[in-house]
């Protein structure tokens, strides 16, 4: 059609109802010269022309439908939307549907082309005379009608949508020319599928699918006749005839319906019989309403998501601002594949609930993320609270959906020391000189042997939840036994900061995406706090041999006609050496294999390494660990971690399922067990595969000899460490018999890293033949994965 009316006939018929409505109203049509019926010549020719001159071309865009949100087998997950509406083919509406809608709004529909001047004509003088039937406007009118404000309101267009519903003739006339271009353009079937699927049904359903699924949990495909006739009564007015809140009304516009298809011979009389029969109250089965990711199995992962597509800078594509993507994924049909695998998804669920019971009266919570390392996929973001009461996602940063501060780490901390050792030069099997522990007599560091501006100004005081003899002792023993006093001298020998900045590029960090505490405590220990995503990732990044990647919940993004919209993949980077991270993956695999954590795994079976972690007063407790394809972090703890006035809330004591009630509670008393028995089913299958070996030059490190500073002055003592690059400071005195005031020994002795502090022990001159302190031992040599430490409490 080339939008210009060539039939002066057909324009007059188009003017015939404004004719009579002028007429019986006493109204003017603003400036509009009304020509009268069978007028002719100059008249009807600047009637035509005024026509001709209204804009025709109608574009119907696609409609707002609802996007799916899919995990990595294609199974639903959600289903976001700003309006409720899912998209059918007529052929899928039911002939029900079809017969009522046409009933109740244009009986004519199939007759007219466009526009039906006798039924418009009828409907007002009835409408003067207050009589009752269908409105004025045709279906192709309606449809113009909605289409045009749809596309304004899509726009963001507001004075486009009010000035497409206006009650003017203007308006009136541009719709009814575009309803003829309609019909020239698409068949009855077309513009019925439309309308369909297009029309406000009320109780925010758009469509009649939705709203089928709204009012009865029923596809528009299965829609009875009483069904049928009570959905397409409502479309005249949305609110009034609601059945949920108006069923009364509901009913009567119902019935009315059923004796107008009846009448058209679009339902026989017996069976509009038995539909009047049933109640509306009856009819409807409508479930409460829910938020989208309310409505989802899989809630907290589907709020993450979404949070994801609209605030993560990798999902541009979508949109330049937040409510841009908003926008996109409400309204634009989108196929949203996950990396989220159910059977993963399950499994952590289930093991965390049997652990931690949803909705305990304990003030106790879980979650746990499981990541692929090498690509960063979340592959199951489990969590044991209940979602309709609480939203906030304790795994994800508070940027998704988490909450501000996250939770203290704990042991799982120590991790990043072993990797800044490694890294500086250490030898897998070196030790350090740590003193005497206890839960009553801490270790007690000055602020003298602090090297940079992470330590402390005050003495900080380490204890150790069981007895640790002083001396030396390896970075093996230390993290299999998980010695407090170890990783505070380990930390205060590299420097908190450095050991801080290993944690941050590995991706740690705290909930508000501020960087981990500076405080020596929260560096050394896990004072500091995080999220379950974030240590599983960090962790994540030691199995895959280094490579740091970023967190990604989605696969790939598809619009209604199939086409990709491209999303970048991975975004990864080399932030430690691979070999490093051999070497300190060979480490943690002791923690499975002889720490308390072995009875819980089958090393043999397959390799595993990871770290248990308790906090101060066994306030939270985690399990992080790995095999080379998956890394899993479980956390256990207090949702509120502490009270009004700041004191933190213990888990002694408490009841854990089918772990029971604990007296003290660590890391490997129920973390560990839950994150077992969650790895040992999704690896069932897996290839089994082995950790690279560390080569020898990390087994034998990088230290420098130390100047011989025995039996000098402290003075001349630390000058000559200065000179050679080493900073130093007093550690302590001890007997000896080389002259009081000079060098006893030094710690470490021989050598150590390159500009590390190293600690003078000074003589009193005093030579006793008592037992003095373990003195100094060279390095051991490298050896294997050695004998089986004692376990110790983490």
């Amino acid at each position: 059609m080339d939008g210009r009316a060539h039939n002066v006939s057909a324009v007059l018929r188009l003017l015939l109802g404004f004719v009579v409505l002028s007429t019986v109203a006493g109204l003017l049509m603003a400036g509009l010269a009304i020509p009268a019926v069978g007028a002719t010549g100059q008249v009807a020719k600047g009637s035509v022309d005024f026509f001709n001159d209204l804009p025709s071309e109608f574009t119907v865009s696609p409609l707002a439908q609802q996007s799916r949100i899919l995990d990595a087998d294609g199974k639903l997950i959600a289903n976001p939307y700003d309006e409720n509406r899912i998209i059918v083919p007529l052929k899928k509406i039911s002939k029900n549907m079809q017969n009522a809608q046409i009933a109740i709004e244009d009986s004519r529909f199939y007759e007219h082309g466009g526009l039906d001047p006798r039924g418009f004509t009828r409907a007002m003088l009835s409408n003067l005379q207050g009589g009752d039937v269908q409105g004025a406007s045709t279906l192709t009118q309606q449809y113009v009608k909605i289409t045009l404000q749809e596309n304004a309101l899509r726009r963001g267009d507001k004075e486009a949508a009010r000035a497409a519903v206006d009650k003017n003739y203007a308006r009136k006339l541009q719709e009814l020319k575009y309803a003829l271009n309609v019909e020239e353009n698409f068949t009855k079937e077309q513009i019925l599928e439309g309308y369909l699927n297009l029309v406000y049904y009320g109780d925010q359903a758009y469509g009649v699918e939705a709203a089928a699924l709204n009012y009865f949990g029923v596809s528009s495909s299965k829609l009875s006749l009483g069904q049928a006739a009570l959905m397409a009564g409502i479309v005249q007015q949305p609110t009034a005839y609601n059945p949920v809140i108006n069923p009364k009304a509901a009913q009567s516009r119902r019935n009315l319906v059923l004796d107008r298809m009846q009448a058209l011979g679009l339902a026989p009389a017996k069976d509009v019989t038995a539909a009047k029969k049933v109640d509306v109250k009856k009819m409807i089965k409508k479930k409460p309403a829910k938020g989208v990711c309310h409505r989802s199995a899989q809630p907290y992962f589907c709020s993450y998501v979404l949070e994801y597509l609209q605030k993560s800078p990798q999902m541009a594509v979508l949109g330049k601002t937040p409510a841009e993507r908003l926008k996109t994924i409400n309204q634009g049909g989108l196929t949203i594949r996950t990396t989220l695998k159910p059977s993963f998804q399950k499994t952590a669920q289930a093991e965390l609930v049997k652990a931690v019971p949803i909705n305990n009266k304990q003030n106790l919570a879980a979650a746990a993320t499981i990541i692929e390392p090498g690509t960063g996929k979340i592959l199951a973001m489990a969590q044991a609270t209940d979602f309709s009461r609480n939203q906030t996602n304790l795994n994800v940063d508070q940027k998704y959906g988490g909450g501000p501060n996250g939770y203290q780490i704990g042991s799982t901390a120590k991790t990043f020391a072993l990797v800044e050792a490694l890294e500086r030069g250490m030898p897998l099997e070196s030790t350090i000189r740590i003193p005497y522990t206890s839960p009553d007599k801490p270790a007690v560091f000055k602020p003298s042997q602090m090297t940079d501006k992470c330590g402390t100004l005050d003495e900080w005081k380490v204890r150790n939840d069981v007895p640790v003899s002083g001396g030396q002792m390896s970075l093996r023993e230390g993290v299999t036994k998980s010695v407090n006093p170890f990783f505070a001298a380990l930390t205060v020998k590299l420097g908190a900061c450095s050991v801080r900045d290993t944690m941050l590029k590995m991706g740690l960090h705290r909930a508000d995406g501020k960087a981990i505490s500076q405080s020596i405590a929260g560096i050394a220990l896990g004072a500091g706090e995080s999220t379950p995503m974030s240590v599983a990732n960090a962790y994540a990044t030691l199995a895959a041999n280094g490579r740091y990647c970023e967190p990604m919940p989605v696969i790939s993004i598809t619009t209604p006609d199939k086409k990709e919209v491209k999303v970048p993949g991975p975004q990864c980077k080399q932030v430690i050496s691979a070999d490093v991270a051999a070497g300190v993956n060979d480490l943690l695999q002791s923690v499975v294999e002889n720490g308390t954590v072995s009875p819980l795994w089958d090393s043999n079976a397959r390799p595993a390494a990871g770290k248990t972690g308790t906090t101060e007063k066994h306030n939270q407790i985690w399990f992080s660990g790995f095999v080379p394809q998956l890394a899993t972090a479980v956390w256990v703890g207090n949702l509120k971690p502490a009270s009004k006035t700041g004191k933190l809330y213990t888990l002694a004591g408490k009841c854990f399922g089918e772990y029971g009630c604990v007296p003290r509670v660590y890391g490997s008393t129920v973390a560990a067990p839950v994150w077992a028995k969650i790895m040992k089913q999704v690896t069932k299958g897996m290839p089994v595969k082995q950790f690279k070996d560390p080569s020898e030059a990390i087994r034998k490190g990088k230290y420098d000899a130390l100047p011989n500073v025995i039996g000098y002055g402290v003075d001349e003592a630390k000058a000559r460490l200065a000179a050679a690059g080493f900073s130093s400071y007093v550690a302590g005195q001890v007997n000896s018999g080389v002259p009081a005031g000079t060098v006893a020994y030094t710690d470490p002795p021989g050598s150590a890293l390159k500009g590390s502090k190293v600690g003078l022990y000074v003589s009193t001159g005093v030579f006793q033949q008592t037992r003095q302190p373990d003195p100094p031992q060279p390095d051991p040599q490298p050896r294997q994965r050695g004998p089986k430490p004692k376990p110790t409490k983490p």
